[in-house]
This record gives C-alpha cells, structure tokens and sequence, in this order.
C-alpha cells in the first residue's frame, strides 16, 4: 500500500522516573529530512533521532518535537553562568556612572535579578531520559506510519480512478481514430479530384497523399504505449514499498502519449477527448507529489 508524505504522529512513555512525549510532523519533500527540537541536555542524541526518523519516513521533512520530564524536577539546584555574570556587573556598574551614582552603588543584587546569571543545573542522566525518548518516538513513528498509509489508501483511489479515466479516453480515440481517418481521406480526395481534373496534379499523386495523410493521423502506437504505462501505473500502486519517484515518471510518460495524442487530433471529437485526458494527467502529476 502506497503512503502519503504528510501525516502526523504522538508517543510517550516513561522509564525509571523520566516521561517523554514526541510529536512528529511530515509533510513533502523531495528528500528524507528531519528537524529536531527540545531534546535538551540529550542534545548529544540528535543526529540518532533524525537517522531513525529519516529511515522510517523515506521521503518527506519531518519536525520532531521531544518534551522530557524527569523525577524531582528537571534540575538539581542552580548554578552561577559566571560569563553572564561578570557582564551584567559591569554594565550595572557602567550605568551607576553614567548616572552619577558610583560604581559602589551596583550590589549583588542587582546583578542576581537580572535574567539569565542563575540558571538550572541539569540533573546527571542515569539514560533513563533517553529511555524514555527511544520508546516514545517508536510509539510516534508507529502512529505517523499508520496515518500515513491510511492517507495512502485514499491517493491511491483517487490515482487509479483518474487512471481509469485516462483509459477510457484512449479507449474512445482508438474507436473514433478509424471514422476521423476515413472522413479526412474523403475530404483529401475531393480537393485532390478538383486539382486532378484542372490537370494540376497527377491521378498517382492522390493515393499517395492519402497515404501520408493516414500515417499522420494514426495514433495507434501512442495508444498501445499509453495503455502499457496505465498497466504499470497500477502495478506501482498496489506495491508496499516506495513509489512516488516510479508513479511521477510514469505519469510523465502518460502525459507525453496523451500530448502526441492531441497533436494528432485534427478533429474535435478527438480533441476534446485529449483535452479531457490531459486534466486527468495534470491532476496526477499533483498527486504523486504527495507520494512516498
């Protein structure tokens, strides 16, 4: 079963004291690509988080969003970032001067309330944190997967629906092919009559100008070739694997056919029967763009 590109999907679970929710989004992409954010102090743990998410999604970008919890708080007390803290002080003390307060008149204080000087010191990870986000991104791949191929069943309806419809326009052109074929060779004869009795044209001439004629107008190839294309279109959609690539080139072929299809036409029956099928082509084209 085909799977759409874009979905979505939750997990969360729990592992000696820590509790993590992941969150995956997916939507198209011409490659496999994923963001991932709030990991925190498991940061060190990005680059396995997207490689299991780029192997499960295949094509597609995906945006992880990972929330973690741990027991007895997120933090084992506070720390002074003495960086931060050295700058505030000064610029305190540059602004007491500038004041005409003295640089005497800046306290510790003043510098501990300003934002960013006392921050959480993380609690040592025993690997329970990271326990617990392996567990819940599973659980979220498994929901994005199962969304995915539900979104899949309905593309793949909506393809091999249109393609049906492509079929039966080719069906149609093959039925009127021979009757359009017959009334231009009638027309050709009339005008070529006319220039044979003015004595302008040689009486051998006709047929072989009906003959051209009749080449130019044949669309028998591109019909064979279109309804071997239509057959491997669906052969691709009822694969479990992979296919958007395979589909958008074979719905380039389709739309190739149909093209030449149409620049044969030389009729308005015919014509409006490629005109038709060629909707259906454009339709696709925007489909298999969503296409794992």
């Amino acid at each position: 079963m085909i799977r759409s590109m874009t979905g979505f999907g939750r997990g969360s679970a729990a592992a000696d004291g820590a509790e993590a929710t992941v969150e995956v989004r997916t939507v198209n992409g011409r490659y496999a690509e994923a963001t991932v954010r709030g990991l925190g102090d498991l940061a060190e743990h990005e680059t396995a988080v997207q490689s299991t998410v780029k192997e499960a999604i295949g094509r597609g970008t995906a945006t992880v969003h990972v929330s973690l919890s741990r027991a007895g708080g997120a933090a084992s007390g506070l720390r002074v970032d003495a960086e931060t803290a050295r700058a505030a002080g000064a610029l305190l003390r540059e602004a007491a001067e500038a004041a005409g307060l003295g640089a005497a008149a800046v306290t510790l204080a003043d510098v501990l309330r300003l934002p960013d000087v006392l921050v959480a010191r993380p609690a040592p990870d025993d690997g329970a944190g990271w326990r617990a986000v392996q567990a819940a991104l599973a659980e979220a791949l498994g929901a994005l997967d199962a969304m995915r191929r539900a979104e899949g069943a309905a593309l793949r309806d909506d393809l091999a629906a249109r393609a049906d419809a492509i079929e039966g326009g080719a069906a149609a052109v093959e039925a009127r092919a021979p009757e359009r074929t017959t009334e231009a060779r009638a027309r050709l004869h009339e005008r070529l009559d006319e220039f044979v009795a003015a004595g302008q044209l040689e009486p051998g001439r006709l047929e072989a100008e009906a003959v051209l004629l009749a080449d130019r107008l044949d669309v028998t190839e591109e019909a064979v070739r279109l309804r071997s294309h239509l057959g491997q279109f669906r052969e691709a959609l009822a694969l479990d694997e992979p296919v958007g690539r395979r589909l958008n080139f074979l719905a380039q072929e389709i739309g190739r056919e149909v093209n030449t299809v149409g620049s044969k036409a030389n009729d308005a029956e015919l014509t409006r029967l490629a005109v038709a099928m060629k909707e259906e082509v454009e339709k696709i084209r925007e489909q298999v763009q969503n296409v794992v």
